[in-house]
C-alpha cells in the first residue's frame, strides 16, 4: 500500500508540475518555471517507492511517468487542434495556456527520465555500501546528483540557442535552488514508509 500511495503522488506530481512549467514565475529576481515548485518532491517520492518495493519498480515508475506525461502533452496537443463549439465561445484560452510547447515536452522528459534514473542507481549504491543508516544522507546523496543534472538538461534543451548563456545557467541555478531547498522540506518522507527490500537487491 505504501509503495501505491507514493506510486500515485510521484505520478500525480509529474503531470501537475509539467501543467505548471506553463507559467513563469519571479522568485527572489529570478526566472523559475512554475513546475519545478512540485516537480522536486519526485525525487524524495522516487526515493520511497524505491525504499519499499526496490530499483525495478522504481525504474518503471521513472518510465510511466514519461509515458503518461507524453501522452498528456498529445492529449493537449489534439484538443488544441480540434475544432471549438463555438456556440459557448472561441475557447482560445485553452490552446494559450496547454496547447504543449514541443520542445520544452521533450527537454521536460529527457532530463526527467535521466535524472530518475541516476537518482535510482545512486540510491541504490547507498544502500548496497550502507544498508538502512541515514536514510536522510541517502536521499540527499541520490538527489545531489539527479538534481543538478535534471536542472541543465531541462534549462540547456530547452532554452539553449534562444537565451543568452548567462540567463540560461541563471535559470539551472535557480532550479538547482529551489528544488534542493524543496528536497529538504520532502526528505522527512523517506522516514514514513518501511524498507521491504534486502540492501543487496541485484539489478535485472
Amino acid at each position: 500500500m505504501q509503495a501505491v500511495l507514493a506510486s500515485v503522488a510521484y505520478i500525480a506530481a509529474q503531470m501537475m508540475a509539467d501543467i505548471a512549467s506553463l507559467k513563469i514565475l519571479n522568485i527572489a529576481g529570478f526566472s523559475v518555471d512554475g513546475g519545478t515548485l512540485v516537480y522536486a518532491i519526485t525525487f524524495t517520492l522516487r526515493d520511497m517507492v524505491h525504499k519499499t518495493a526496490g530499483i525495478k519498480t522504481a525504474r518503471a515508475l521513472v518510465i510511466a511517468g514519461a509515458v503518461i506525461n507524453v501522452v498528456m502533452a498529445g492529449m493537449f496537443w489534439l484538443i488544441s487542434i480540434l475544432p471549438p463549439d463555438l456556440s459557448v465561445g472561441t475557447q482560445e484560452a485553452f490552446n494559450q495556456v496547454l496547447a504543449p510547447v514541443w520542445r520544452i515536452v521533450i527537454a521536460s522528459i529527457i532530463s526527467e527520465v535521466l535524472s530518475e534514473l541516476i537518482d535510482t542507481e545512486v540510491y541504490q549504491l547507498w544502500v548496497n555500501k550502507y544498508g538502512p543508516k541515514k536514510q536522510w544522507l541517502r536521499v540527499l546523496t541520490s538527489n545531489g546528483v539527479s538534481i543538478p543534472l535534471d536542472s541543465m538538461l531541462f534549462s540547456w534543451i530547452a532554452f539553449g540557442g534562444t537565451m543568452p548563456a548567462a540567463i540560461v545557467w541563471s535559470i539551472v541555478l535557480s532550479n538547482v535552488l529551489i528544488k534542493f531547498a524543496i528536497t529538504l522540506f520532502s526528505l522527512p518522507g523517506i522516514y514514513t514508509v518501511s524498507e521491504k527490500f534486502p540492501k543487496t537487491e541485484v539489478e535485472g
